[in-house]
């Protein structure tokens, strides 16, 4: 009876065990049904992420275009080339999946990458190791191997080699290279957060407005078994990509491309240390063209590590005598401006300071106007003193300088006009010492263009929604002042006009044949690290404010070349006048802006004078206002300079050469190049000490021509018209 006993008890223990147990199991059963949770996870979760299988469907970045719709910036389908060289990969398989024949491989791949035969073979032999110390699968062939277009990918697919595959990628497109890049900026593939790579804008359009741009990515979600096969009657739920919206721009590919080719046409042949230069609508402030040098072409980034600043907003400058179109436009609306009065030319005190005329002596008593056509810092003064240095900073302030113009650009400069002592108000007048930024002359000089409207400069013109085909964004044209009146404007024009096709003019290389021109030529000194200002021929920054017709502006443009390397004879006009003349001529043709009929008095055309009487021929430059140096004392011409069909402007120069003895001319305000050309044609013996424009001679004029004897000449300084 004990033994039993035992057992039975026994027997109730295992019972209460299990009991026990199977009440917690029934317990737990309950609880998960209940809430639908194991440890606090749901369940639904963890089969989804076991079940569930999604599908990230990218969306294409939007276009950046000009004003006609032409691309300038697009996503494009390329190709990553990958060699599969684990052996593992064909194992189970009957078609080789692996590189097999990796020298036949390396043979043919040789053919269509920019990477050698050997290269190619000791990548397919590589017996690298991944980061767990296993033997890798796949091997890549760097820069070499990426970018494919489709083209090369079908070439290389066609040779039907075991283990090549190929990765489709898409990469930002620019299909014009260096194409107003410092302000379209560039964008690369970049691997996110997420994990996702995407095309990120880096500088530029293309970061300024990477948002709009980039869109939203859709999804593919689906259920699918253990090995990721779709499982049946299962749901398959897609939410498409919203494609980045398109961004048009006020650019005109064509101006664009007019402009591109002439900055790199002179930055080749005078090799600035930069250039700058825009083109804009004065009527409605679209910025049509602007490019810099040295830029850099997005595509491949040639050329980024030197040209990451866009010096259209970001450059400040001190603009030179561009700056004495506002001084001008300040006292004709001030009513302080008298064409005929007259004053001293040369130099004018303030206080303890002096400031001159670019030829440091002047040109006498002169009129204001003669004072403006040559650019005068003096005359510039006296009109300072007449409108009051108050007024003058006033109108500075209307025209926009020293605050940002608002355009649609990050990173806007200031710039900072001068005006706590009386010599900065002074220098201010011509363009020293205050500074400005390109985008604030054009904003201001719209005024001038524009019948006293001042236009906000904008490069953006609209932003489309591609999915909806909605405007998004829309610019409009914003007067942002009017500092002076339309008649103010009209008479400036007519007055800069004065300034490239009078005798006296210094703009005289941006005359054009067909569009008369308005504007004002700069050549400003630089700063340097010292706190002064570089000197000499080469170390100006010169520049151009323009604008055509100058009856009704369409057009205005600035260009600015700094410190370009010029010749012996060479004007810093040149440059800057290449640029400006092209690019303004052709443009206006482009938009059908039909040509003007530009007085014949103000040039003259040069035929072949060869065997033509010197006296009659004579008389003919004189009556169109061309001074002649006669070489030689025959009566019939044997040469001459310039040469046929070359244009010669009133107040120019022609070389006669005739037989007989020549006398000594006076070479009293000869420029360098007719020196030159005098010294070339006659034979002279000519030292020449110094730069600029003769001041004296050593032999006196009139005395005839000893080429055993040099003629010994001072020049003036600074060399060129510091205007």
């Amino acid at each position: 009876m004990k033994r039993k006993f035992r057992f039975q008890w026994g027997a109730f223990l295992m019972l209460i065990v299990y009991g026990g147990l199977f009440f917690a199991m029934f317990f737990r059963i309950f609880v998960i049904q209940a809430s639908g949770q194991v440890e606090g996870q749901a369940l639904a979760a963890k089969a989804a992420a076991k079940y569930e299988r999604s599908k990230v469907i990218s969306a294409n970045r939007g276009k950046i275009l000009d004003r006609q719709g032409q691309v300038i910036a697009e996503d494009t389908i390329n190709y990553r080339l990958v060699a599969v060289i684990s052996p593992k990969a064909s194992e189970g398989t009957k078609t080789l999946m692996h590189v097999a024949d990796k020298e036949k491989t390396a043979k043919i791949l040789a053919k269509y990458l920019s990477i050698s035969e050997k290269d190619i073979f000791d990548k397919l032999n590589s017996k690298a190791k991944n980061a767990q110390g296993n033997e890798i699968r796949q091997v890549e062939f760097g820069a070499a191997g990426r970018n494919i277009s489709h083209g090369v990918m079908e070439k290389i697919s066609s040779e039907k080699l075991p283990g090549i595959i190929f990765m489709e990628e898409t990469k930002r497109f620019y299909p014009n290279g260096t194409f107003a890049s410092n302000l379209i900026g560039l964008a690369q593939r970049d691997t996110q957060q997420d994990g996702q790579t995407r095309t990120v804008g880096k500088m530029g359009l293309e970061s300024i407005y990477n948002k709009e741009l980039s869109g939203t990515d859709g999804r593919v979600q689906y259920k699918s078994d253990l090995w990721g096969y779709l499982l049946p009657n299962s749901d398959k739920m897609v939410e498409p990509a919203k494609d980045g919206a398109d961004v048009y721009l006020t650019i005109d590919k064509t101006i664009q491309n007019f402009l591109e080719d002439s900055m790199s046409k002179v930055y080749k042949k005078y090799n600035p240390e930069s250039m700058v230069a825009v083109v804009a609508n004065p009527k409605t402030g679209e910025i049509l063209a602007v490019s810099q040098r040295p830029t850099y072409n997005p595509q491949d980034g040639t050329g980024l590590e030197n040209s990451w600043l866009n010096q259209l907003t970001e450059l400040t400058i001190e603009p030179g005598s561009t700056m004495k179109t506002f001084t001008l436009a300040a006292a004709v609306e001030e009513e302080k401006w008298f064409p005929n009065a007259t004053f001293q030319s040369g130099q004018y005190t303030v206080l303890d300071r002096t400031i001159r005329d670019s030829n440091q002596v002047g040109w006498g008593n002169i009129s204001y106007l003669e004072g403006i056509q040559r650019s005068s810092n003096v005359g510039m003064a006296h009109l300072l003193k007449l409108m009051g240095d108050d007024t003058f900073i006033s109108y500075m302030k209307k025209f926009g300088f020293g605050e940002k113009t608002g355009i649609d650009l990050p990173n806007e400069a200031t710039g900072q006009i001068l005006d706590k002592y009386p010599i900065n108000r002074v220098t201010t007048t011509y363009g020293q010492g205050s500074t400005v930024t390109p985008i604030q002359l054009i904003q201001a000089v719209s005024a001038i263009a524009n019948d006293g409207k001042m236009m906000q400069p904008y490069v953006i013109e609209k932003i489309v929604n591609p999915n909806t085909k909605k405007i998004v964004k829309e610019n409009t044209p914003t007067i942002k002042g009017q500092p002076i009146s339309g008649k103010t404007a009209k008479e400036v024009r007519e007055i800069l006009a004065s300034t490239i096709y009078s005798e006296k003019g210094t703009g005289q290389n941006f005359a054009s044949k067909e569009y008369e021109v308005s504007g004002k030529t700069g050549t400003a000194q630089i700063p340097n690290a010292s706190g002064g200002y570089s000197w000499g021929k080469n170390e100006f920054l010169y520049s151009f404010l323009g604008m055509a017709p100058a009856n009704d502006p369409q057009l205005v443009m600035y260009i600015a070349v700094e410190k370009p390397k010029l010749g012996p004879t060479e004007f810093g006009s040149e440059p800057t006048a290449t640029v400006f003349n092209t690019v303004m001529g052709s443009s206006l043709k482009y938009l059908n802006i039909k040509p003007q009929q530009i007085k014949k008095t103000n040039s003259l055309t040069m035929e072949n004078l060869n065997g033509q009487l010197v006296e009659e021929v004579e008389k003919e430059f004189e009556e169109n206002g061309i001074e002649t140096v006669i070489i030689g004392n025959g009566d019939k011409i044997i040469d001459q300079y310039p040469a046929e069909k070359s244009e010669v402007l009133s107040g120019g120069y022609v070389f006669l050469k005739t037989d007989g003895d020549s006398k000594v001319p006076d070479f009293t305000d000869w420029s360098l190049r007719n020196v030159l050309t005098y010294q070339t044609m006659s034979g002279a013996n000519i030292e020449i000490n110094g730069e600029g424009y003769v001041q004296k001679q050593s032999i006196k004029a009139g005395t005839v021509l000893n080429a055993n004897k040099k003629i010994i000449l001072k020049m003036k300084k600074p060399e060129e018209s510091y205007k």
